[in-house]
């Protein structure tokens, strides 16, 4: 069995089980429906269950990761079918440093999200497919609850998203777990028993579960025996089965550089070029933060509180996460429902 990379996404997965995202007081905005969730709700993700079932669920975890890096089959890059561009990004993508971080959206975009509302997705259910950069606990969740974020006087416009999208923010992806990396999210033997179907992957569980319109892609984790032509392959395979579900998928570019040459996020950004579909470049937004937003380890985001008028908290990369990523299903979401 292959030697795998030090797993530092697992390190996070003992304070999203055992700890509460930090949380303060604010003001409810007066244009929230009153069908959003109370306060609470969000303060009770976490799992009550014992230390030792959680110690537990971590060493699933850590087998499910080596499973998936040593017994799925290598990908087999076919390649998408041809699309003219539209209004997508107009640098090449050897400049991807230099793509904004909020994507300008294409008509390729809308031809698969409408596709997708005739084959029966539900347009305000989004998804995320991740590892522990995607737990709902740090990523999105707390948009579900207005009291755990403050968007600030410039960010209001992206109300109505929030709205649009309610329950899908704090919901759990049957396609995000912390130690997934690419090849996690395409075997069954990851997929949770308690809610998929035998035979089921994850990510084929997720999509019957909430049928979204449009997911978030943003896999991190990756081993460094591996090449990066392999986490290619693999995210190709869930690009295309996105795109063949009729959900417009969002490519992440990652904050680290554990692999030493910015390989990943250049493969991200060529494959978002390639399809013609979003690019969420939240490299870019991290880059200037004080260490690149990256604590120690040189992986783990730094952490604040969601308030996005706060210049403190925003020197962290935390915010900077939500804010862009909220940002970014905000012109998504504008453009392909026009």
């Amino acid at each position: 069995m292959r030697k795998i990379l030090a797993p530092v996404c697992f390190i996070v997965l003992i304070a999203a089980m055992l700890l509460p995202p930090a949380r303060q007081a604010s003001a409810r905005p007066a244009s929230f429906q009153n069908s959003e969730p109370a306060a609470t709700e969000i303060a009770n993700v976490v799992d009550p269950s014992s230390a030792a079932r959680r110690l537990g669920q971590l060493a699933h975890a850590v087998v499910a990761q080596v499973i998936s890096i040593n017994l799925l089959p290598e990908a087999v890059s076919t390649g998408p079918t041809p699309y003219p561009k539209g209004t997508g990004e107009t640098l090449p993508p050897d400049r991807w440093k230099d793509w904004p971080v909020i994507p300008v959206v294409s008509q390729r975009a809308r031809q698969i999200y409408q596709q997708g509302i005739e084959m029966g997705n539900i347009p305000t259910h989004f998804s995320k497919i991740g590892d522990c950069q995607n737990i709902r606990q740090y990523f999105l969740g707390m948009f579900d609850d207005p009291t755990t974020y403050g968007l600030g006087r410039d960010n209001e416009y992206l109300i109505p998203t929030i709205n649009y999208f309610a329950q899908s923010w704090v919901r759990t992806s049957e396609a995000v777990r912390s130690g997934f990396n690419v090849a996690s999210v395409l075997t069954p033997i990851n997929a949770n028993p308690k809610d998929c179907l035998p035979g089921e992957t994850p990510l084929d569980c997720e999509f019957r579960a909430w049928k979204p319109s449009i997911v978030i892609i943003s896999m991190e984790t990756w081993t460094k025996d591996r090449p990066t032509s392999a986490y290619v392959g693999y995210l190709r395979q869930i690009i295309d089965y996105a795109i063949a579900k009729g959900a417009v998928p969002i490519l992440a570019t990652k904050a680290d550089n554990l692999e030493g040459d910015n390989s990943i996020n250049q493969a991200v950004v060529n494959l978002a070029a390639e399809y013609d579909i979003p690019l969420w470049n939240f490299w870019r937004a991290a880059d200037p933060l004080p260490y690149h937003g990256l604590t120690g380890d040189n992986f783990h985001l730094t952490n604040a509180p969601n308030f996005f008028n706060n210049t403190s908290d925003m020197e962290k990369a935390w915010p900077w996460r939500n804010l862009t990523a909220l940002q970014a299903l905000d012109a998504v979401r504008r453009f392909v429902t026009k």
